[in-house]
């Protein structure tokens, strides 16, 4: 929850390619206050059956900006180990195109800020939402 000295972060991961949201991927949480200075790690989360870390820890009064940090490489892993189980004969390279997913973005004190990730395989896209 954001007071009038901080603001609030919030997150959702969906996988576009299964249509599903994105279960226990594990997020990290970054501040900072001011372009140069340094990033200090708050903690983590990772998401729950309907893809939303629901836990992330509060920022410090402060704070200008905000990184989110997806390690997406074990939930794609483990997806396609289990899609193996279930066809081996559609086996593909096992190579992650992107292992984790940074996304940083500016904070204002007061606001909340939800920021959805919408994860594929090859690609992903992030927005502002509500």
């Amino acid at each position: 929850m954001s007071t009038s000295a901080t603001a609030s972060v919030s997150t959702h991961i969906l996988d576009t390619s299964a249509g599903r949201p994105a279960r226990g991927v594990a997020v990290h949480l970054l501040a900072r206050s001011g372009r140069e200075a340094d990033w200090q790690a708050l903690g983590g989360s990772a998401t729950d059956a309907d893809g939303r870390c629901k836990d992330l820890p509060a920022l410090p009064e402060g704070t200008t900006h905000v990184r989110l940090d997806f390690a997406v490489e074990p939930y794609f892993e483990k997806k396609q180990a289990d899609a193996q189980q279930d066809a081996p004969a559609n086996r593909d390279s096992g190579a992650v195109f992107f292992p984790e997913v940074a996304i940083t973005f500016a904070v204002t004190p007061g606001e909340h800020y939800h920021v959805p990730l919408l994860l594929n395989p090859f690609g992903y896209s992030v927005y502002r939402g509500s």
